[in-house]
């Protein structure tokens, strides 16, 4: 009896499976919607109050800290199948950007009136409505082909400014971590391990050389055969 019962069971448990699943990055994706919205309503009221960028960190840090944070999640997504994403290419685009987040704007103070903050918190806030929303249009199993055109546009115009932003903020930070020697570890110590923030930040600039093409022309092909499909297909 046993025996004859297994089978059925199995399909059944990975429609259960499959069922939790959706429905957890249904809620997932609907929560990044909601907290970079809240993200982005917070920019707009501050240059409604303020017309000035000058300031801006300090409106949507909290809320900046959480759903950034909350990303490392989809590390563990990628890790156990829920999606089909590079694990590692997820990995280090969530953990530049986490960097960036605690290790740099969080942790610099004097750089959080920069130009540089508010170009990358923009491009990110813009950036991940689109994309969550996008997710979750696919989840759903609707797609409206204007959010399918700006997931696969946008970025031609983000991912400069993020970028731009990004570096343009740890070149800020310089002076302020080699003076302070912020998170340095230096010699003689119980561990025997020396450590310089400040090197560390001039290599993570230098990462951004060969890798920020890549992902670039990743999204470019990806958007010739996306776009560029559909439009065949409508021809």
């Amino acid at each position: 009896m046993a025996s004859t019962n297994m089978p059925k069971s199995l399909p059944q448990q990975a429609k259960q499976d499959d069922s939790l699943s959706k429905i957890y990055l249904v809620a997932y994706n609907v929560t990044q919607i909601l907290g970079w919205s809240a993200i982005m309503l917070a920019l707009g009221n501050h240059w409604m109050t303020n017309q000035s960028v000058t300031g801006v960190y300090e409106d949507v840090a909290p809320l900046l800290n959480i759903f950034q944070t909350a990303a490392i999640l989809e590390i563990f997504h990628c890790a156990v199948g829920l999606v089909r994403s590079n694990v590692v290419l997820t990995a280090f685009q969530v953990f530049s950007r986490v960097f960036l987040t605690w290790g740099i704007a969080y942790s610099v103070p004097e750089v959080q009136t920069s130009i540089g903050v508010f170009m990358f918190i923009f491009a990110w806030t813009v950036t991940e409505i689109i994309r969550y929303s996008f997710y979750f249009s696919g989840l759903v199993g609707m797609i409206p082909y204007p959010l399918q055109w700006c997931r696969y546009t946008f970025f031609l115009v983000l991912y400069p400014i993020g970028v731009s932003g990004e570096l343009l903020t740890i070149y800020a930070s310089l002076p302020y971590v080699k003076a302070s020697q912020l998170y340095s570890i230096s010699l003689p110590n119980s561990a025997n391990l020396s450590f310089n923030y400040y090197y560390f930040l001039i290599c993570a600039m230098l990462t951004y050389i060969p890798v920020f093409p890549q992902l670039f022309m990743h999204m470019v092909a990806q958007r010739r055969k996306v776009i560029g499909g559909a439009s065949k297909k409508k021809e």
